[in-house]
């Protein structure tokens, strides 16, 4: 396996291959919003996604160079994504617009089943290949490994997995890392100092 790039969000800015792109700036703003305007992205339904979606739409704005000239990424890519909350943020949200407001959210609705941001990217990209989401109890390098080696034992060439928190607001965060298959390459190490080094552990 191989590591093609990767990249993270989080209150503090945009980061590719370890690089900030863009920071943030507006601290009236939240910071997702913030970012997205920033980057002059152009994605109408990026305001009406939940945090989660958002930030992995970020997250992969600035991973979108290296999927260029690679057909292959249509339905040979596996998305492997996971958390430790689930949809919570959202689902306590929505659970607000019942009890306390009587007027059940579809909006927010939508937004209460983690694999959405799964969905969300692969309509993005019109990639029609398997994508998968897992609640973990915390990110675990070997876990992203098992399930890699499986998918490309299956005859895919490429996953993009991501680790995604939104426990609270204005502390959401995203990584995510372009992985290809490769021979005799041990990433585990490498995608472990990925993280370490982002968050400044």
């Amino acid at each position: 396996m191989k590591i093609v790039a990767h990249s993270y969000v989080n209150s503090k800015g945009v980061f590719l291959n370890g690089d900030c792109v863009q920071t943030r700036v507006d601290l009236e703003v939240h910071f997702l919003n913030d970012l997205y305007r920033k980057l002059e992205l152009n994605y109408p339904k990026f305001y009406k996604m939940d945090t989660l979606s958002k930030s992995a739409l970020l997250a992969d704005f600035v991973l979108t160079p290296y999927y260029t000239e690679k057909p292959e990424l249509e339905d040979q890519l596996q998305l492997i994504f996971a958390n430790d909350e689930s949809s919570k943020q959202t689902d306590l949200k929505f659970i607000d617009s019942y009890e306390l407001k009587e007027n059940a959210s579809p909006s927010l609705f939508v937004y209460t089943l983690p694999n959405i941001v799964t969905g969300e990217l692969a309509i993005k990209h019109k990639w029609y290949g398997e994508n998968t989401f897992f609640i973990l109890p915390d990110f675990q390098t070997k876990f992203y490994v098992e399930q890699m080696e499986m998918s490309f034992a299956r005859g895919n060439k490429y996953c993009l997995c991501g680790w995604m928190s939104n426990k609270t607001e204005e502390n959401e965060e995203c990584f995510l890392f372009l992985v290809s298959q490769s021979e005799n390459k041990n990433v585990t190490n490498e995608i472990e100092n990925i993280l370490n080094t982002y968050r400044n552990e």
